[in-house]
């Protein structure tokens, strides 16, 4: 292995430092909606089904269609596929605030604007990460991919924050036409930069997309042991655990005594994962410590579900707390270690493809919760759902970790 690089290596980057700080507000902006579109919908409507439609249209084109966006990134200018997300996020928290201005919300308009938000995020996935990848040389990919995640846990721990501040301050209608211009300063950044995705990679030559170049890509991945440990480590975490934790939170606050009448040790519960994900890649640079092979994503992915498990059993408040900060710390290395070894081990002409396939693992999976932790939880219960669930992870990453430990190779750090 090289020499590991200068911590924090990426924010010496002044294209890259640029870059993290606008998907970080792209990141917060996407959360903003999140609070302000659900609040409205709820107050208007009170449907379950339609908050259960609010989880699936965001997961589902990540689901979907990650692979032909990742198709898209391999062959076309990467800045100009982000600046088309970007764009159709602002379109769509404008549309919100035209039609809460207007209060000619339909159930019907609102399930348009939520695939066309999911769709969004799932477009701008793969090119984000080729972006990673021309920004820095390939010895500091995992300190752009780490401190990519933790301004990621930036915008996701203040989204919510800022959402509240513009639903309750200015109102639901100017607050989401607001949102929209946190948009502006990544597609601004876009037209400047001359990084395209593929600086690095001159002179690759890109197959056409289509099924055909699909199938080779998952025979390439399926061959490869270590690629797919990665994919089901990714995968794993978000099927079994995801994104339950938010959604089954109020359950667990209950069962913790934290329904205060304040509602500050609920908060405390939501916004310990997220700041322990933000502490987790902050002190990974500072530290330098933990090194980029498959060894540290196994036992990343360890620590993630066995923090969990013991959450899922506990009934102290405080080391629930714990467990949760904790938790997020373990899930931020294990997703940015094998994100990095899934860029560093993707042949050029085909990394947008493997990255799609990540981001059907990462993200696509995370579906998979709502009836891991969520239906199950209904039969047995919300604790032990999540228990036996982290139990499943714990187990499965154990059995990835012999797969990859069978093709093992060695990794640039």
């Amino acid at each position: 292995m090289s020499s590991a690089p200068r911590r924090f290596a990426a924010l010496r980057n002044r294209s890259c430092a640029t870059y993290l700080t606008g998907a970080a507000l792209m990141m917060m902006a996407d959360n903003v909606e999140h609070v302000i579109t659900y609040w409205v919908l709820w107050q208007k409507f009170h449907s379950p089904a339609l908050a259960g439609f609010e989880v699936i249209s965001h997961w589902l084109p990540f689901l979907l269609l990650s692979v032909p966006f990742g198709q898209l990134a391999d062959r076309y200018d990467c800045r100009r596929i982000i600046q088309v997300g970007a764009v159709l996020f602002a379109l769509v928290s404008i549309a919100w605030g035209v039609l809460f201005a207007t209060d000619s919300v339909t159930i019907g308009a609102a399930c348009v604007l939520l695939v066309l938000h999911g769709t969004a995020g799932a477009l701008w996935g793969p090119a984000e990460q080729l972006m990673l990848h021309d920004f820095v040389e390939p010895a500091e990919l995992p300190s752009a991919v780490r401190l990519n995640a933790t301004f990621r846990s930036l915008g996701i721990l203040f989204g919510p924050v800022v959402g509240a501040l513009l639903l309750f301050g200015l109102g639901a209608e100017l607050g989401i036409l607001v949102n929209a211009l946190f948009y502006a300063p990544i597609v601004v950044f876009l037209f400047i930069t001359p990084f395209t995705g593929h600086s690095r990679d001159v002179g690759v030559r890109r197959a056409p997309p289509g099924l055909r170049e699909t199938l080779r890509t998952f025979r390439l991945v399926r061959t490869d042991r270590t690629l797919l440990s990665m994919l089901v480590l990714a995968g794993l975490g978000s099927f079994f655990i995801g994104a339950s934790l938010q959604t089954t939170m109020p359950a667990f606050a209950d069962r913790l005594g934290a329904s205060d009448a304040s509602g500050l040790a609920y908060g405390a519960l939501l916004f310990a994962t997220g700041a322990g994900g933000v502490v987790g890649g902050v002190l990974l640079e500072a530290t330098n410590r933990i090194p980029t092979t498959v060894g540290s994503a196994v036992a990343s992915t360890l620590a993630y579900g066995g923090s969990i498990l013991v959450f899922a059993l506990t009934g102290w408040y405080w080391l629930a707390l714990i467990l949760l900060f904790v938790a997020g710390m373990a899930n931020l290395a294990s997703m940015s270690i094998s994100q990095t070894v899934v860029q560093l081990l993707a042949p050029p002409a085909e990394r947008g493809r493997v990255v799609g396939l990540y981001g059907i693992s990462a993200n696509g999976l995370r579906m998979g919760s709502g009836v891991t932790v969520g239906l199950f939880g209904q039969l047995v219960g919300v604790a032990p759902a999540l228990a036996w669930s982290s139990g499943v992870l714990i187990a499965g990453t154990l059995v990835a970790g012999g797969i990859a430990e069978r093709g093992r190779r060695r990794l640039t750090r």
